[in-house]
């Protein structure tokens, strides 16, 4: 009971007599270099600071620090960006983080999961809808493009999209402008994209599933997230950023 009563006060760790001065030794050196990751993520994110709020993203890795990087010189700008690597990386934490250091982060966030949604459904859900458009349209409804507008809209894993709708979208990223279904006026919007795949688009173009011309339109700003294989230096550090996190969640 005092061991726990200890912890819980901010000790950090606990011996029972008795001990060998080896066990000690260990405890001290494991404390050490935890408190040690604790300061250099900290020391990273003042670095990358008071401009930038990345405090989300954990990685101290070289791979990681080019990320950062690369998110400090695009997030200000308005141009494209095109987030690729395998599921699990953390794209949708960077397309987030893009949108939060941006002059649009005031304005909306907006995520189409392009893998989830029925290509059938995927044109009125992009460009919304009047009343009477088709069997089932009760009502005008807005679409992600509009409900985007000075803002962001994240194309999650638009290697998904069919090829007819990628036609579509390439007009909307050239003029900048698009049609509700069933609607005669025309729409201008001021939105930033971001896309998101863990394909490779490059073999995707060769075997007719995606178009070139989208993916040059899209591909603007590449952004490739690296595996956590290719990053094994920053699992200390998860590792610590989670335990703290779910100690305090679970108390």
């Amino acid at each position: 009971p005092e061991a726990v009563s200890a912890i819980k006060d901010g000790a950090a760790d606990f011996l029972e007599k008795p001990f060998p001065q080896e066990t000690l030794i260990i405890r001290v050196q494991k404390l050490f270099e935890s408190r040690k990751l604790r300061t250099e993520n900290h020391n990273l994110k003042r670095e990358l600071g008071s401009k930038f709020q990345f405090d989300r993203i954990i990685g101290r890795s070289n791979c990681m620090m080019q990320v950062l990087e690369s998110l400090q010189m695009v997030a200000p700008t308005k141009a494209t960006v095109l987030i690729t690597g395998d599921s699990g990386t953390g794209k949708e934490l960077i397309a987030r983080a893009l949108h939060e250091n941006s002059s649009r982060r005031t304005g909306p966030f907006i995520k189409v999961n392009c893998a989830a949604m029925p290509a059938t459904l995927m044109e009125s859900e992009l460009f919304g809808h009047e009343k009477g458009a088709f069997t089932g349209a009760i009502k005008t409804v807005e679409g992600r493009f509009a409900l985007a507008n000075s803002g962001t809209l994240l194309l999650d894993e638009i290697s998904e999209m069919s090829i007819g709708m990628q036609a579509k979208l390439l007009r909307v990223l050239q003029e900048r402008e698009f049609e509700k279904l069933g609607g005669r006026d025309t729409i201008k919007i001021d939105i930033r994209i971001v896309a998101t795949t863990n394909r490779d688009l490059a073999k995707e173009i060769k075997e007719g599933n995606f178009r070139e011309d989208l993916f040059h339109r899209l591909n603007v700003c590449p952004i490739h997230l690296p595996s956590l294989s290719e990053r094994l230096d920053d699992v200390p550090v998860l590792v610590n950023h989670f335990v703290n996190l779910y100690s305090a969640e679970y108390n």
